[in-house]
């Protein structure tokens, strides 16, 4: 059976003939700026790939704003357009922080006059005392690690057009930051980023996919986010080497064979588990997949049918 048998296949050449634009709106270090740790990404991505996409999405909110619009005219009163919530999903390592950044940015210079924030749900986690507590330190990442209650009523709160507080998570220090808050005010256009974003909680009345608007899940072979995330790991030792605050100066004192074997014991044990059971049963919830092949290059496209 077809995986995407609820998709459109769409080529890249396609594509990008789907919305022409001569110049693509960011300079090269401006994507250097907001591209991610190992990932890959080409001013020839934004404009093949990232601005017809930008295209779809002003379409999705011109949609919103009709239908909070005609519910108006059924009520007989003013209804507030909500705030257009897009996730962005995918596997450790697969480059959906660069895609979450870069489709901000683009939407904020094709709304100026609005405002888009991107939250992660990183904040999301529990902290790692809490974690130890729950006896399930070993499962960060799992989706029991994240508090979705607290998440779901984010959202809620979020498309009531209230001001919310979204816990700040460090990579360097591994845990949720104590004291430090992100500021959400009402933003016209949320993007909410991770692994679980497209994931349902257990035991709750509202699911989350009935939040969000629209949605994108950055996919690519599973061998290759395994490749990615190696590379990735290797990254991280190097930064952290001369920081002793930084949770990966650990490694840095050991044997590169065995920091090695530690970093494909933990995508065998961790991540690729948690990619087959909970992240990617997740990808046709969808609106759009975008696929990569080597070295981060966009090959496919795949558009829900409905």
């Amino acid at each position: 059976m077809n995986e995407f048998i609820n998709f459109d296949e769409i080529s890249r050449e396609t594509w990008q003939n789907l919305y022409k634009t001569s110049i693509a709106p960011l300079t090269h270090d401006e994507l250097e700026s907001i591209r991610s740790l190992n990932d890959e990404i080409s001013l020839q991505d934004v404009q093949d790939v990232y601005l017809p996409l930008v295209h779809l999405l002003r379409l999705y909110k011109k949609n919103l704003e009709d239908m909070s619009f005609s519910k108006g005219l059924f009520l007989q009163k003013i209804v507030k357009t909500p705030p257009l919530i897009i996730g962005i999903s995918g596997s450790v390592a697969v480059g959906k922080s660069t895609t979450a950044r870069l489709v901000q940015v683009l939407l904020s210079r094709a709304f100026p006059k609005l405002t888009v924030d991107l939250v992660t749900t990183d904040g999301f986690l529990f902290t790692t005392k809490e974690l130890k507590d729950r006896g399930i330190l070993d499962r960060k990442g799992f989706p029991e690690s994240y508090d979705m209650e607290r998440l779901t009523d984010f959202l809620y709160h979020v498309k009531e057009g209230e001001k919310c507080q979204v816990p700040i998570y460090s990579h360097e220090t591994y845990d949720i930051l104590p004291d430090q808050n992100q500021l959400i005010d009402s933003p016209d256009i949320l993007i909410v980023e991770g692994i679980n974003v497209l994931q349902n909680p257990q035991n709750q009345m509202l699911y989350i996919s009935d939040f969000y608007d629209f949605s994108i899940y950055v996919d690519a072979d599973e061998k290759l986010i395994e490749k990615w995330y190696l590379e990735r790991f290797d990254s991280l030792l190097k930064l952290a080497k001369s920081d002793e605050t930084n949770f990966y100066h650990q490694f840095t004192k050991m044997p590169a064979d065995k920091v090695v074997n530690l970093a494909r014991e933990t995508w065998a044990r961790v991540n690729r588990v948690n990619l087959r059971e909970y992240i990617e049963p997740t990808r046709n919830r969808a609106e759009v997949i975008l696929h990569k092949s080597e070295k981060h290059y966009i090959d496919k496209i795949y558009l829900k049918k409905f």
